[in-house]
């Protein structure tokens, strides 16, 4: 038997398809081991020997390692066929350490979607474990958890903060700095004068010659006293122009899109994005519907290009045929995977909308059009601009309308345009109007960020990789370093203190040109053109001694006063931090050692355990997430993560549980297959 490990448990059943009965395909549910949180300063790592790292086994994935290993020492040869990534290259390389497979007796392969083509390609070109990708994704996990766990300990002793990051931080920095911006922007009066007329609007933009500013009340009525009601048409000028097309999704600008258009968060967009990857049940087949949905280039393939310029021809016609664009590349960019893009062009959104649940069909609808877009014809437009003359005031009136449609014949619905027809005039025409309005404005700040713009921002600026956009922006959210005020960042106290105090001792480290550089160093591991351990010493050795200071030399935050006062000496109580959470203390410490205790609600009771009789009470964990567990423990450690129900399982007597997901809601056993 051959085995095939891949990581999404939703890859086992098309892949077994595709390959046949001689292949038996287990999944490894993502990574098997990471770095132990021992040794000096918990950080799993080796600081006197070349930075080696200290791996463990994941605990809750002790099970599916005992049945991978049972898997291995049945087969006669095993298939690593974990994501094309970095990161999927690292989950082979643990899986071949931690399963004990010898090199003889596996072999690597990748594709980029879920499909009986792409995947039997795959099994075509096999190889090993590529050690320059997993250096490169070992050593971003190296400093990602110097980074982390150092900053984050000094954080959580001098503030309110609860983490700092390599990149998390630098996108916190960000929204903080235009924050500020913002506050410092001094606006600017300045005033528009509108004529009406029946068909178009025309905006004053010259007096004779030269470009006219309107500063204020005296500058406007100065004009309207000037004017009289006829306006004498002096040009008009058309000019066809083409509407460049677009280019097929990135991880970035799928993310950006589906913010704009679903009001999807990136964590959501990824979601959706995931399941359309690994694998959907269409009727006859399950098969992936899109190509992998990690990546920051936009490439397509030659035969995906060929098929759908067929397509294109057979189903629009001949003139919606464009070409192959090509992108200003991004010197950070990986290019290792292509697009994100249909897995085939004939598989339109309509005809597997019945198997797709609604963010399903929205998610594949968009890549899908995107897609087919890119590579249509350019839209043509003609622009008409109209001058007219009052006494030399020149006012200025422009319009758009499509004369071709092109790529917009599929993409119009996610495009927004800018068409507005003139009416015909002459040169010569005399148009007569009283209509005249003037409006008082004012220069604006820039924007604050938004979700979509600074996941555009940040891959502008090389911070990140696809993978971190989803991850970043959550943790911004999670951690309240920012809050959501009309769809756009907003810093909190908390994030602003945290930056200033990062930016005090860490300016060369939070910084957007030392990440991109950092991002650069990686890449250049990962083609073997940089040696990883020469990049972490460099690091180590310059944070390090900063870190150290800024534990002696940084400001604690001063806890914050409740506004009650301590009954034991009249001293007023504060917020203190403590390892399981906040709580309210003398501020007097350690003079008064007073602590208030809140009064704890009864446990609330949800039914009989059935292994010891006591009750299954709701429980949370120190990082506050809700499980069901014995009123009995330690004596009875029965426990839950999904509501029990209160009724056993007739197939083998274990608790049947309520196990809610995005798309179904199920009565399942707890331990065995058995579903009601």
């Amino acid at each position: 038997m051959k085995l095939v490990i891949v990581e999404s448990p939703t890859k086992e059943k098309p892949i077994s398809s595709f390959l046949g009965s001689d292949y038996k395909i287990v999944a490894s549910k993502g990574h098997v081991r990471d770095l132990a949180t021992s040794g000096k300063y918990g950080l799993g790592i080796d600081i006197n020997d070349n930075y080696k790292p200290n791996y463990v086994e994941i605990p809750r994935q002790k099970k599916n390692i005992s049945a991978l290993k049972k898997d291995v020492k049945d087969s006669d040869f095993i298939y690593l066929a974990t994501d094309p990534d970095r990161e999927g290259e690292a989950i082979s390389y643990h899986l071949l350490n931690t399963l004990g497979i010898k090199d003889n007796k596996y072999e690597r392969v990748v594709f980029n979607e879920i499909t009986k083509p792409a995947v039997l390609d795959g099994f075509k070109h096999p190889r090993k474990v590529d050690m320059d990708l997993v250096k490169s994704q070992e050593t971003r996990r190296i400093l990602d958890r110097m980074i982390g766990f150092r900053l984050s300990k000094l954080i959580q002793a001098k503030s309110d903060g609860k983490s700092a990051g390599r990149v998390q931080s630098v996108a916190l920095k960000l929204v903080v700095d235009r924050e500020r911006e913002i506050s410092a922007f001094n606006p600017e009066e300045y005033w528009e004068i509108t004529a009406h007329f029946k068909d178009m609007d025309a905006l004053l933009d010259k007096y004779k010659d030269k470009k006219i500013e309107l500063h204020n009340k005296d500058d406007v009525d100065n004009v309207l006293n000037n004017l009289s009601d006829n306006y004498k048409v002096i040009s008009v000028s058309k000019k066809e122009k083409s509407r460049k097309g677009i280019m097929p999704f990135t991880t970035s600008t799928l993310q950006q899109a589906c913010i704009n258009k679903y009001n999807f968060n990136s964590t959501k967009t990824m979601s959706v994005a995931q399941r359309l990857y690994e694998g959907i049940n269409i009727g006859s087949e399950d098969i992936g519907l899109i190509s992998y949905m990690r990546t920051d280039s936009t490439r397509l393939s030659p035969l995906f290009i060929n098929d759908t310029f067929k397509f294109i021809e057979e189903n629009y016609g001949k003139k919606y045929v464009g070409k192959v664009k090509s992108s200003k590349k991004n010197e950070n960019v990986q290019d290792a995977h292509e697009a994100i893009r249909p897995t085939s062009i004939t598989r339109t959104p309509e005809s597997v909308k019945k198997y797709l649940s609604s963010d399903e069909y929205k998610v594949y609808s968009i890549i899908y059009y995107r897609t087919l877009a890119s590579l249509m014809a350019d839209s043509k437009i003609m622009q008409t601009v109209i001058e007219l003359d009052n006494n030399s005031y020149i006012f200025k009136s422009t319009g758009i309308h499509e004369t071709f449609d092109g790529f917009l014949k599929v993409y119009k619905d996610f495009y927004q345009t800018d068409d507005n027809l003139l009416p015909e005039v002459n040169e010569g025409d005399v148009l007569t109007t009283k209509d005249v309005e003037s409006k008082q404005k004012f220069t604006q700040p820039p924007q604050r960020y938004s979700e979509a713009s600074l996941i555009k921002a940040m891959e502008e600026l090389g911070i990140g990789r696809p993978s971190t956009y989803a991850t970043t922006m959550k943790t911004l959210k999670d951690r309240n370093y920012v809050k959501v005020v009309d769809k756009k960042f907003v810093p909190t106290d908390v994030g602003i203190n945290i930056t200033d105090k990062l930016q005090e001792y860490f300016s060369n480290i939070i910084d957007v040109k030392y990440t991109s550089n950092m991002e650069t160093s990686l890449d250049n591991i990962a083609l073997g053109n940089e040696d990883n351990i020469k990049v972490i010493d460099k690091f180590w050795n310059d944070f390090e001694p900063e870190v150290e200071k800024a534990f002696k030399e940084m400001e604690h935050d001063k806890p914050k006063e409740t506004g009650e006062l301590c009954p034991n000496c009249g001293s007023p109580f504060v917020i203190r931090k403590g390892k399981y959470g906040e709580f309210v203390a003398c501020s007097n410490y350690p003079t008064c050692k007073y602590i208030k205790h809140e009064e704890k609600s009864a446990p609330v009771e949800i039914c009989t355990c059935p292994k010891c009789g006591g009750k299954i009470i709701e429980r949370r964990t120190k990082r506050g997430k809700i499980f069901y567990g014995c009123s009995n423990y330690p004596k009875c450690k029965e426990a839950y993560w999904d509501k029990p129900v209160g009724r056993l399982c007739p197939k083998c007597n274990s608790m049947l549980v309520n196990h809610v997901t995005k798309k179904e809601n199920i009565i399942k056993c707890s331990e065995c297959d058995y579903v009601e």
